[in-house]
This record gives structure tokens, C-alpha cells and sequence, in this order.
């Protein structure tokens, strides 16, 4: 809490007035990218190796030296390669992240942490030690990630021989893989990767709103352009090239169908060297590690949220998710969407940033929604991009004092939100929005039960999932005379059937699935 110029116990001075010494506050960033890979592999960049180059980075940022064994807690989010519960390969099995990462900056930290699946972390971890950190739980916290997809890609395709494995020692908080995000059921009859989820929410709005295909993806195309456009300019990019409108609404061998609707460059690029860290503790320890104030960018408020799997969710053109935690983040931070100045939106899939801007009440034209870029050209680094996001986000701050920034996080199927508000002015300090209130705004309507599929119901949704640029498999998604829904795909290769969907020939019509004991089955090449 900010008070007047009258000193009190427990308070320390920020320029001429006085906080509390356990308000937290980010006091450095900091961010890596490797783009040209070597043939060397012993020099490939692995996970650890960017993580700890991050780490430093953010550490350097702070212009004190020495921090490292000041730090209480290092938390890692978890890497792509732990996320899969097929398990992670032999060649990159890391027995204990977080006490690697430690190892290599000189820090011997009390409490280690990996966190759980998903694209939330990054701000949930900002969330949680924040409200730590005020309790008195933490002092000096390094939240750091990375991701070396693109480094192991690039071994497979060159049959480089590798290993980055490493078992070290040490007490660690591993919060796993977490629940699943679709239920049995949804998995069965088509639903699996993001690109099928997310094409499939794409439809939905534009069936809703009663777009042609080629009209949504000039859309796309216009909302994604400008994104490029940011990370052309991004020197931890690693795609930073710019792409025209025409270029991302046109389907060509650089641009190919991904999963209905999305060409190459609509969806996140996971093929990234990247890392990035946040150094975050109490003003009291920055003030007595002399860290300069100009560095200093407060977390005003934060809120956190899990919606229900996605067949069960009341609408598929909006996420319940992204605006409770919106709407009480900012309320928290007794702000509103018109006071904020700097965004940094998830950008996964184009849905993913207009479901947030409709929740927030602003147009996707004529103002900047990323810092860093977004996941398609930035790079997807994995559970870890909103770390970049968060300290673009700083900088930008950094350079702009007394705005007001907003980072929204998101796992999974639009399942699990994590927004951030953040600025160089600490307001009233660190304010979390209430958790009971963010959950009952997530479920105020009651799931969408399971339909009977004999009974068949009206299209409301669909998607094709493509291999080799080829289509694959076609699902849609019903709804029932009762208002339940009903979720049918296509047998593999059925290229009649897949046909049929993606003529658009079939919105709105009712549809009567073939019920097997394993799924439903759409058989729509007479239709």
C-alpha cells in the first residue's frame, strides 16, 4: 500500500513517498533467442543452456552484481518436452530443471519448483509469488522457462546424435502434468491437438457471425499482419520476418493448410530456441540490494481461472475463462480496459486474441495487442511465451513510466487463463483479485450436457485435421433438441464426408451420426 510522506515501520521510501517492504516488484528481464543452428551437435542449445542464459540476462538486467545466492525460490515452467504423458526422450530427460538452471548461475535456492502443464504458468507463477511475497512466504524469486524445439527438430532431420539429460540432486516441488483438458469422450470423436480445437472454435464464430471462409481468413490475415510486423522489429524473435495480409490469407506451398480454417502462419510455431527469465522480489530486498528504482515494475493485481472441457462450455465463440480473469484483474487493480495502455494477448490462433479483445470491449484494429510479436512469428516457446510476453511488456513499461500494461496467459483449449497487471506506478501495491468471484463468473452457467448422438442434432461447428497437407479427418460438433451437445467425426481418409464439411453445405443442417461402441461417425458424402 502507497501512503503519504509520513515514514512508518515496515515501509521504505520510493521517491517521495513510502510502501511496504513487501510489495513485490520485477526488477529485471531478461530474454534469448538462437536462430542459426550448428552442425556441431555438442553446440546445439538446449533447454538448460537457455534457460540459464536467460536467467543471467535477467539477473545482469537488475546492474547489481551478485544476486544469485540471494535467490529463495527458482521456479522453471515446464518444458514441451515433460508436457506429453507419453513421456519425455531419453536424450532430454532433466531429473531435477530447476537445481540444473541453479547450478549453472551459482544460485543454491531454498525452494525448487516445475511447474505444471500449460500456457498460463508464466503469470500464474507472477500471481503466486507475488501474493507470497506479501506474505512474507518469499523474498527473491527467478521464474525462467525455455523451449529447444527448433534445436531438436533440426537433430532429427540432420541425424544428429545429442544428449542433454542431467540428474541433479536437490529437494523439488515437480506439480506434474496436471488434469486432462478434454474429456474421453471429446477425444474420441475428434478433438486432440490445439490447431483441431481452436479451428473448430474459428468456425464457430465465423459460422455464427455468418462469414465466408475466405472473408474470415482476410480477417485473420488483417488482425495477424501487424502482429508480424512487431516481431520483425524484435530482436528476440525467431521468425522475425513481416507478412502481408495477402501472404496469410493465401494457401501456397510456404502457407499450407494446417487445420481448417488455418493456413502454416495462423497458428503458433513451436520450432524455437528461446528463453526467458523474471527476477522478481519485496521492495525491501531490492532497496537493500541497491537495486535503482528506474528498473522497478510493479504486479498491480493478477487473477487465475480454469474453465470446464470444451464440449461442456455454454458457447464456443467466447471464453468464460479469459473474461472473468480480465474483468477481475482489472477490477482489483481498480482500473478499467480504457485505462490500459500496453497489451500483451495471447496469440496462439486469431480466436484466442478476439475472444479477449470482445471480453475486454476493444477492437482488434487500430491499437497494439503484442510486445513481443505473437506466438506464430515471435515463436511458441512452448508453456513459456507469456514469460516473453511479461518482459517485452516490462520494457515497454520501463520506457513509457506511469502506464498501465495488461499480459492474459492461456493453457490449453482456452481452459486455463492467467491475466497480469502491471506498472511502473504501484497503485495501492499488489491486489489480487478474488479467487471464489473469478470461479463463479467462469461457471455461472451450467455445463452443456452430453447428447444422445442416435438422435442426431443441427451442426453448430466443425473442423478437418490435415497430415501432409492432406486432409485427414473431419469432426463436427451438434446440438440436440434438448440443448445438449453431440460431437461426431469422420473416418480416416473419408475425403467424401470431409468434403462435405468443409463445402459449408451442411451449416445449420441437422445431422444424424452413426453410433459405434467406440464413437460416433459422420457419414456425409450423400448429404
Amino acid at each position: 500500500m502507497c501512503l503519504g510522506a509520513l515514514k512508518r515501520p515496515g515501509y521504505i521510501a520510493f521517491g517521495n513517498y513510502y510502501m511496504n517492504d513487501n510489495q513485490p516488484v520485477l526488477v529485471g528481464v531478461g530474454q534469448c533467442v538462437v536462430r542459426e543452428l550448428s552442425s556441431d551437435a555438442q553446440s546445439l542449445p538446449s533447454h538448460l543452456s537457455l534457460a540459464a542464459d536467460a536467467c543471467q540476462a535477467a539477473l545482469d538486467d537488475t546492474g547489481v552484481g551478485g544476486l544469485a545466492q540471494h535467490i529463495d525460490t527458482l521456479a522453471v515452467v515446464r518444458f514441451n518436452v515433460d508436457s506429453m504423458r507419453s513421456g519425455a526422450p531419453a536424450n532430454a530427460t532433466y531429473r531435477n530443471a530447476p537445481r540444473s538452471i541453479a547450478r549453472r548461475i551459482g544460485a543454491d535456492p531454498k525452494r525448487a519448483i516445475y511447474s505444471v502443464v500449460g500456457g498460463q504458468s508464466p503469470q500464474q507463477l507472477v500471481n503466486e509469488f507475488s501474493s507470497k511475497i506479501v506474505a512474507g512466504d518469499a523474498e527473491c524469486v527467478l521464474l525462467t522457462g525455455a523451449e529447444a524445439i527448433g534445436a531438436m527438430k533440426h537433430a532429427a532431420r540432420n541425424q544428429l546424435d545429442f544428449n542433454w539429460s542431467e540428474d541433479v540432486p536437490g529437494e523439488l516441488d515437480d506439480r506434474g502434468e496436471g488434469p486432462m483438458l478434454l474429456a474421453a469422450h471429446e477425444i474420441a470423436n475428434g478433438l486432440g491437438m490445439p490447431p483441431q480445437v481452436y479451428g473448430a472454435f474459428e468456425n464457430a464464430c465465423r459460422i455464427e457471425r455468418g462469414v465466408s471462409k475466405d472473408d474470415h481468413r482476410l480477417a485473420m490475415a488483417k488482425l495477424f499482419a501487424p502482429f508480424s510486423s512487431v516481431a520483425a522489429a524484435n530482436p528476440y524473435a525467431q521468425f522475425p520476418i513481416e507478412r502481408s495480409v495477402q501472404f496469410l490469407s493465401t494457401r501456397s506451398k510456404e502457407n499450407y493448410d494446417v487445420a481448417d480454417p488455418y493456413f502454416k502462419w495462423f497458428v503458433a510455431q513451436d520450432a524455437v530456441n528461446q528463453g526467458a527469465a523474471l527476477l522478481l522480489m519485496s521492495v525491501g530486498k531490492a532497496k537493500s540490494l541497491g537495486i535503482e528504482s528506474p528498473r522497478w515494475v510493479f504486479p498491480r493485481s493478477g487473477a487465475d481461472a480454469t474453465d470446464r472441457f470444451v464440449l461442456e462450455r455454454s458457447s464456443l465463440t467466447e471464453s468464460a475463462a479469459m473474461a472473468a480473469t480480465l474483468k477481475h484483474s482489472l477490477a482489483a487493480a481498480q482500473r478499467s480496459a480504457a485505462d490500459v495502455d500496453h497489451l500483451e494477448l495471447y496469440s496462439c490462433f486469431p480466436c484466442a486474441v478476439q475472444f479477449a479483445c470482445d471480453a475486454l470491449g476493444i477492437d482488434t484494429a487500430g491499437r497494439q495487442l503484442t510486445q513481443t510479436g505473437g506466438l506464430p512469428f515471435f515463436g511458441g516457446a512452448g508453456n513459456n511465451y507469456s514469460m516473453h510476453g511479461i518482459a517485452s511488456l516490462v520494457e515497454t513499461l520501463r520506457a513509457d513510466p506511469g502506464s498501465l500494461g495488461l499480459a492474459l496467459a492461456n493453457g490449453g483449449f482456452a481452459s486455463k487463463e492467467s491475466v497480469g497487471i502491471y506498472s511502473t506506478d504501484a497503485g495501492d501495491g499488489w491486489q489480487p483479485a478474488n479467487a471464489s468471484a473469478v470461479e463463479a463468473d467462469v461457471h455461472q452457467n451450467p455445463a452443456v450436457p452430453w447428447g444422445d448422438a442416435s438422435q442426431g442434432g443441427v451442426l453448430e461447428t466443425y473442423g478437418v485435421v490435415y497430415a501432409r497437407r492432406e486432409p485427414l479427418i473431419g469432426f463436427a460438433s451438434l446440438r440436440g433438441d434438448d440443448g445438449s451437445r453431440i460431437l461426431a467425426r469422420t473416418e480416416t481418409n473419408d475425403q467424401a464426408s470431409i468434403a462435405a464439411l468443409l463445402s459449408d453445405d451442411l451449416v445449420g443442417k441437422r445431422i444424424t451420426p452413426r453410433v459405434t461402441e467406440k464413437k460416433n461417425v459422420l457419414e456425409l458424402g450423400a448429404a
